[in-house]
């Protein structure tokens, strides 16, 4: 992550990839909460994906939704709601049944965001002032 302006960063993968990330106010870039939130849907999709194409086929449709507002007298997120949304109408009661059960045990075993944000983490931060000898 490397500063571009003010309340403005550019994100770099190992892979070339980037992500623009700002302030609210700033045009054309996530924001952090909204990256978080994201990476909690890809997370999640990513865990589902081979079940729910097992049984749906390689081209099935899915739209993942994050939603939940910050607390900002605590500066953090007290809850984020997830919705998979799937055309399910083709698999009766019982197929239905077992497939939900799978896909939600593949999400609450691989999903590595959602794992972490579900048992909290230790974070450490520290400053490199670039002086050190």
């Amino acid at each position: 992550m490397e500063r571009t302006g003010t309340r403005r960063y550019t994100g770099h993968s190992s892979r070339g990839a980037q992500v623009l990330v700002g302030s609210e106010d700033v045009e054309g870039v996530f924001t952090p909460g909204e990256l978080l939130k994201i990476a909690l849907a890809a997370c999640s999709g990513m865990s589902s994906d081979a079940p729910l194409s097992r049984r749906l086929g390689d081209d099935y449709a899915a739209t993942i939704r994050v939603s939940g507002l910050a607390d900002r007298e605590q500066e953090r997120y007290p809850l984020l709601e997830e919705v998979l949304e799937l055309d399910l109408s083709d698999l009766d009661e019982a197929d239905r049944h077992r497939l939900l059960t799978v896909v939600q045990r593949a999400v609450d075993q691989v999903c590595t965001v959602g794992r972490t944000l579900k048992s909290g983490t230790e974070v450490r931060f520290e400053i490199d002032p670039g002086d050190q000898s």
